[in-house]
């Protein structure tokens, strides 16, 4: 029993600023999954985030000496609105860095709490950096945003409210992971009160960095982290939370991001609350747990955590969420370039309904089409692949392909054989002015784009794809160009579907 942590927690101040959240039944999802599952419903707190909880307790403990000073802390989502609330309440000086990726919403938020922003680089990671820089010169009090013991032990009042809500002699708590502040304080406070309590926590498996270390017994950087679910993208965990993820945490669940947007629908459809992607990965951990281990009739809760999602996210969301419950299939089908083609195939699909088809005219003996077909349950997606496949089409599933899903369902028919040369490569842009041209000028004038496609979908970076007509005495050059352009890229120029649709 760990007694400095328990007392800090039972000692915090979050309740000046926190609400003491509800654990709210999931009757849908509970009668689907065949146990009772319950949220808890922090992003119900003022800034729709458990982050107040922990910025709050650390601020308040300060010295006189530090609040005469101010605070400073680099964060890029509700970190720096919790530190902003708190700065307000408490009457400090608050300075937040953001990067420049940041989507506006959340700058104005902190701003409208009378902090003063910087935006500095395109990642955490160079705010972070300016800001220790800044913290130095100006002799400012750094809130870390979970490796304090403080920070910790005020995320840790939601386990003291836990053991006072759910009153069974065992069960699990489902608990998002990224830098770890929020499942340290909570296991640490469940598990020294109750072994019994099983404590799991959930993080997307393109941002894992809790589990990479766990597994190699100690803490490990990520050479790169995803970017959907930004609220717990972290690179590296903290050394304070790592030993107490060691010491507490049963077990750690990874998640895809079709899964976090199924578990978003998930809770709108119990709740009629909207979470943004971190706020919903406890919810498709608790799923995915549920359905490997066939577990029954028994008691769940997961942490609702955060709803603060821009609204222009959500066309990704509901987009990726009928893949996530494996509700859909999408599948490249070759069938005859003749009239009376997809009258026949559809006859030969049956009573399956088709949520998606595309296609264009091109003067060949066989056609490629599109097609997005709706699954009544997720083994159903094998047996109408298999089905196809009898009657005599060429079938290609693409359910899992990032860049079919991403682009060339916007794409299909689009092909170019006068692009003689064309390399296919995907791109992860910063949202913020002069990115393109940046792209552009990083490129030799005789290196012809040839194909462009780009979605916002409301987060810190946008997806694009772009083909570019390199000749083969050139690829060194040009792949020295994008290393030195410093985007996050990926060569697809053989990915199956690329070559079926746009080739």
């Amino acid at each position: 029993m760990n007694l400095d942590y328990l007392q800090r927690i039972l000692t915090s101040r979050v309740y000046d600023v926190a609400i003491e959240t509800p654990l709210q039944p999931a009757a849908r999802l509970s009668d689907r999954l065949g146990n009772e599952v319950f949220f808890k419903r922090e992003d119900l707190q003022p800034i729709f985030s458990f982050k107040l909880r922990g910025a709050y307790n650390r601020m308040a403990h300060m010295t006189p000496e530090e609040r005469a000073c101010g605070v400073i802390t680099a964060s890029a989502g509700n970190h720096a609105q919790g530190v902003a609330f708190s700065g307000q309440q408490l009457g400090l000086r608050t300075v937040i860095v953001m990067p420049v990726t940041t989507p506006e919403i959340k700058v104005n938020a902190c701003r409208a709490r009378g902090a003063e922003v910087l935006l500095f680089g395109d990642s955490y990671s160079d705010a972070e950096a300016h800001a220790y820089t800044l913290q130095a010169e100006l002799g400012l009090t750094f809130i870390h945003p979970y490796d304090d013991p403080l920070v910790i032990a005020g995320q840790g009042t939601i386990g003291l409210e836990l053991s006072q809500q759910m009153r069974a002699d065992s069960y699990r708590v489902f608990v998002p992971i990224g830098g770890g502040g929020l499942i340290a304080g909570i296991a640490v406070f469940l598990k020294s009160l109750n072994p019994k309590i099983q404590i799991i926590g959930v993080e997307p498996d393109d941002s894992d960095a809790m589990f990479q270390s766990v597994r190699a017994g100690k803490r490990v950087s990520l050479a790169q982290v995803g970017i959907f679910v930004d609220g717990v993208a972290v690179r590296r965990v903290g050394a304070h939370t790592f030993d107490l993820v060691c010491q507490y945490v049963d077990e750690i669940v990874r998640v895809t991001t079709d899964e976090v947007c199924a578990a978003i629908k998930d809770v709108f459809d119990d709740t009629r609350a909207i979470q943004e992607p971190a706020g919903a990965l406890a919810v498709a951990g608790l799923k995915r747990y549920v359905a490997e281990r066939g577990l029954r009739d028994e008691k769940l809760i997961a942490l609702t955590c955060g709803a603060n999602v821009n609204f222009g996210r959500l066309r990704h969301v509901a987009e990726r969420a009928e893949i996530g419950e494996q509700r859909e299939a999408l599948l490249a089908v070759t069938i005859p370039e003749r009239p009376g083609s997809f009258k026949r195939f559809c006859r030969d699909l049956g009573r399956q309904n088709i949520t998606e088809f595309n296609y264009r005219y091109a003067p060949r003996p066989d056609a490629h089409i599109f097609v997005g077909v709706e699954l009544a349950h997720p083994a159903e997606r094998a047996s109408v692949v298999a089905r196809l496949t009898t009657q005599g089409y060429e079938v290609l599933d693409l359910t899992g392909n990032e860049l079919a899903i991403i682009h060339l369902r916007h794409l299909v028919g689009g092909r170019a054989p006068e692009a003689t040369n064309e390399r296919l490569f995907s791109f992860e842009f910063p949202e913020r002015p002069g990115a393109l041209l940046q792209f552009l000028e990083s490129l030799d004038e005789s290196w012809n784009i040839s194909l462009f496609h780009y979605r916002n979908h409301g987060s810190a970076h946008g997806r694009v794809l772009a083909g570019i007509q390199v000749p083969d005495e050139a690829l060194p050059r040009f792949r020295n160009s994008l290393s030195r352009l410093g985007y996050r890229h990926q060569d697809e120029s053989d990915n199956p579907a690329y070559r079926v649709f746009l080739v």
